[in-house]
């Protein structure tokens, strides 16, 4: 059953992860939006992570779930963008997702 995360990136510019190949690059709502509903639909940024890896071949096969459904909308707040995702994948997963591409610089509003 599909969940919903309302997200928010209160300083837009900060979210971003650790590894820039595998953060965020876009800077409004709509692109921050698209990238991370790529994140959960495809295995994409899954596969870059897992590559980066000591023992790529290791990895628990969890982790590279995805959702060809999830849907992610965003929308500009003032100087904050907040994110709704709705997608099926376990909720540890999609929070890798979100570490691996804003960092630390988002914070979980609410989940339906």
């Amino acid at each position: 059953m599909p969940v919903s995360y309302d997200i928010s990136l209160p300083d837009p510019a900060k979210a971003r992860g650790n590894d820039p190949d595998l953060s965020f690059h876009a800077q409004g709502a709509a692109g921050l939006a698209e990238e991370l509903q790529n994140a959960l639909r495809t295995p994409v940024l899954f596969d870059r992570w897992r590559a980066k890896q000591d023992d790529p071949d290791a990895v628990d096969p969890q982790w590279g779930a995805t959702d060809p459904a999830a849907t992610v909308t965003g929308a500009q707040d003032d100087l904050r963008i907040n994110l709704c995702a709705t997608t099926s994948i376990d909720s540890d997963v999609f929070k890798q997702r979100l570490r691996m591409l804003a960092g630390s610089h988002w914070e979980l509003r609410n989940v339906r």
